[in-house]
């Protein structure tokens, strides 16, 4: 199989991963930091590293600001309604996948909150004052991601940030696509909320999600319950990151998402998303100069993260997945959990074929998809 659903999770994983993944459950079984024994307290010793990794990797305050939750979603479901008040506000973009959108309608629904949506443009300040205009006096939050799970788009989250600072609102920005492919700093962007997957450019297994909170931010919590701290206690720990991390954790995914980490750090990020970028701009050349092939946006790599989504002429995005999985390439096709994007690039009607490329896909694997969407051509022209 030639894979390149990159941007739903990384395939494969990095060898020492999957090498984790077999020995944790003989080294670390057991229930970190609920008990007192060796192999107790040796895992909870590995997670702590997993998490200083992050802490590093991310610029956040300390280890404890690291919060670990089961995916992205979890994390952006924590940080909007934990911040979101009655009577209040957000403003979002019209980019968003429905890990934010789904969570502002469920808000919106209760009649007592209420959110914008913010135009993205090419010109990076147009994007910052399409926003600035949304900002109203009960404003709790801004929620945007940092680069467009459908079309690549990046977002100016640096600008974005000193404009959250500037009127005093917490910024909470989805990284699901932008985690281990650009750089992140959360004291340099503003970001009071960073929320990530493990299994995506971090290259962990799933089942994993990051929060990292600014020193500033704690939002109210939604999940309560056993954290193996204050167990006399009946209210929930007011600390990180017990606060927002109840129940048994999944010690085994994150003590092998370090090991995701190291690959990333190993390899650089900057030259990932370069040997990336080169097969995405291949690709992008190539179906430039077809017209058996609908393209929707540029590839400038300073704008855009390495995805690439496009139409075979005549075909829905769908149909194009699904004759691409008969000759045994990967890609996701249909609207990607996000018809906001869709909407915006007037997609909504047809969706697209995505490509989204890894650390791990060569030149080839772009030549055998060429070669298939070839056959596809023909085949829809006879």
């Amino acid at each position: 199989m030639i894979y390149l659903d990159n941007s739903a999770t990384t395939y494969p994983k990095p060898e020492s991963v999957r090498e984790m993944l077999r020995i944790a459950p003989i080294i670390y079984g057991a229930n970190p930091g609920r008990g007192g024994y060796s192999m107790s307290n040796s895992t909870a010793l590995e997670i702590y590293k997993v998490r200083s990794k992050i802490a590093e990797m991310f610029s956040a305050q300390s280890e404890e600001n690291v919060v670990f939750t089961i995916n992205c979603t979890h994390a952006l479901n924590l940080a909007i309604k934990g911040l979101a008040k009655k009577g209040g506000h957000a403003v979002t973009s019209c980019l968003e996948h429905n890990s934010v959108m789904r969570p502002l309608k469920k808000l919106q629904e209760s009649g007592d909150f209420s959110f914008d949506v913010a135009n993205v443009f090419s010109d990076d300040d147009k994007t910052v004052q399409s926003f600035e205009r949304k900002i109203k006096s009960n404003t709790d939050f801004i929620v945007c991601t940092y680069a467009s799970n459908v079309f690549g788009d990046i977002l100016p989250i640096e600008k974005i940030g000193k404009l959250a600072k500037k009127h005093n609102i917490p910024l909470i920005v989805d990284a699901a696509q932008a985690a281990g492919v650009l750089d992140i700093d959360v004291k340099r962007d503003n970001i009071s909320c960073l929320c990530m997957p493990g299994h995506k450019g971090l290259y962990g297994p799933v089942g994993t999600g990051v929060l990292v909170l600014s020193e500033e931010c704690m939002p109210d919590t939604i999940i309560e319950g056993g954290t193996g701290s204050e167990s006399k206690n009946l209210l929930q720990p007011s600390f990180l990151p017990d606060r927002f991390e109840s129940g048994t954790q999944n010690a085994l995914g994150i003590i092998a998402l370090g090991k995701g980490i190291d690959f990333v750090r190993r390899e650089k990020i900057n030259y990932i998303r370069e040997h990336e970028n080169e097969l995405i701009y291949y690709l992008f050349n190539y179906l430039l100069k077809s017209d058996s092939f609908i393209l929707y946006n540029g590839f400038d790599s300073r704008k855009y993260v390495p995805i690439l989504s496009f139409n075979t002429s005549g075909l829905t995005g769908e149909e194009t997945a699904s004759y691409l999985a008969q000759n045994g390439i990967a890609v996701r096709g249909g609207y990607h959990c996000n018809i906001f994007a869709h909407d915006y690039y007037r997609t909504s009607s047809v969706g697209t074929a995505r490509v989204s490329v890894s650390a791990f896909n060569r030149k080839k694997d772009i030549d055998y998809l060429i070669n298939s969407l070839n056959k596809i051509a023909k085949l829809k022209k006879v």
